[in-house]
């Protein structure tokens, strides 16, 4: 008998996490993983690259969400991942991180859960316990919520298990494994390194800055994205900056009438451009937390545009500085490292491209225990 693991995928960083543990599964001969795309976020030609890049298949069931309010797509996901649900009766769902797409089809999971005679499907969240203990970020709510219903937690970092822990989480259920985009990282960085990407936006190495800022509280108030970009075009001034617009940051932009001619704007890219894009800038300048785990690896110094970081390995043990959206320290970090005196630091405990392996292998005894 082959059971049945449904991978919840809906923005791009998902593609990242879900990819190791699509590959990993496939190597067991009573397990069939089925990958889902709930389509939170969509373009076709950026997906297929991504899916090409990562060497995924077609997913297996695309829901087409799309945009919405949160409550809207959240409602939306729900109802079309029960369909599935439904139809292939699962032994087990698999989240990934910390979008609507996370919390929504968990919480479809457990509903329909209660409708069976046996406890089926089981839950597991992929990169658990994570807190920025900011209730404003709808990816705290996230986390938050769809750690409660899990039954398998899988944690990147101390901090997660403390978290976890305090919320009343089980110790049985909380396993710590090592990060999983890192997996992705480890297993197509030489591929990357053949990306055209630099020769085709004209930068050499170490030459340049990244940029990539997205969230609500960066972009949707006129004035605080005016102050940040004050900042960023002094920076300009120092070193090129490079900055893959994200479709919300393009839309807020052309509603505040803001025009940004002293960065070097570049479509969103695919996983391997972007991953050579960053091994090879002086420094990265983000609102993202994956990016905060990418450049400790990397070893790149990363400049966080918020306030809060759930991924505080980064910043003690990483290359991360948490500057926020203060113009002087944003400044003062990005000095420091244009003189060569940018933060260095160490890999963590487990992010050593086996995160899938000893996820995958979890699963498969609790598979196991339980049928």
């Amino acid at each position: 008998m082959r059971h049945k693991i449904l991978i919840v995928v809906g923005a791009r960083p998902n593609f990242m996490k879900a990819a190791p543990l699509f590959i990993e599964f496939k190597k067991y001969k009573n397990i069939r993983p089925l990958l889902v795309h709930t389509g939170q976020h969509y373009d076709r030609n950026l997906s297929k690259v991504f899916l090409d890049d990562l060497k995924l298949p077609k997913p297996h069931f695309s829901l087409g969400i799309g945009s919405g309010t949160h409550s809207v797509q959240s409602g939306k996901m729900m109802i079309a991942f029960e369909k599935i649900l439904v139809k292939q009766d699962p032994r087990a769902v698999m989240v990934v991180g910390d979008v609507n797409s996370t919390l929504a089809c968990a919480l479809a999971a457990v509903k329909y859960r209660c409708t069976r005679q046996y406890y089926r499907p089981f839950i597991a969240h992929v990169e658990a316990g994570l807190r920025s203990f900011d209730w404003h970020m709808p990816e705290e709510i996230n986390r938050r919520l769809s750690d409660s219903l899990s039954d398998l937690l899988f944690i990147t970092e101390p901090s997660a298990y403390h978290n976890l822990l305090n919320e009343g989480i089980a110790k049985n259920r909380i396993f710590y494994v090592g990060n999983i985009m890192i997996d992705s990282l480890f297993q197509f960085r030489d591929q990357a390194e053949k990306s055209k990407i630099l020769a085709r936006l004209q930068l050499g190495k170490n030459n340049y800055a990244v940029l990539t800022m997205h969230r609500p509280r960066n972009v949707d108030d006129r004035q605080d994205l005016k102050n940040i970009l004050s900042v960023l075009q002094k920076l300009s001034h120092s070193i090129p900056i490079i900055f893959p617009i994200h479709p919300r940051t393009q839309k807020m932009l052309h509603s505040h009438r803001i025009h940004i001619d002293f960065l070097k704007t570049v479509a969103p890219l695919g996983y391997l451009d972007f991953l050579k894009l960053m091994m090879n800038a002086k420094f990265v300048l983000t609102d993202s937390g994956g990016i905060q785990e990418e450049t400790t690896v990397l070893n790149v110094p990363c400049l966080t545009l918020r306030e809060n970081t759930e991924r505080p390995i980064t910043v003690s043990l990483g290359t991360n500085i948490v500057v926020g959206k203060d113009s002087r320290k944003i400044m003062r970090e990005a000095e420091k490292i244009l003189r060569g005196r940018g933060k260095r630091g160490r890999i963590p405990k487990f992010w050593d491209g086996q995160t899938s392996h000893r996820i995958c292998r979890i699963v498969h005894k609790y598979l196991k225990a339980h049928c």
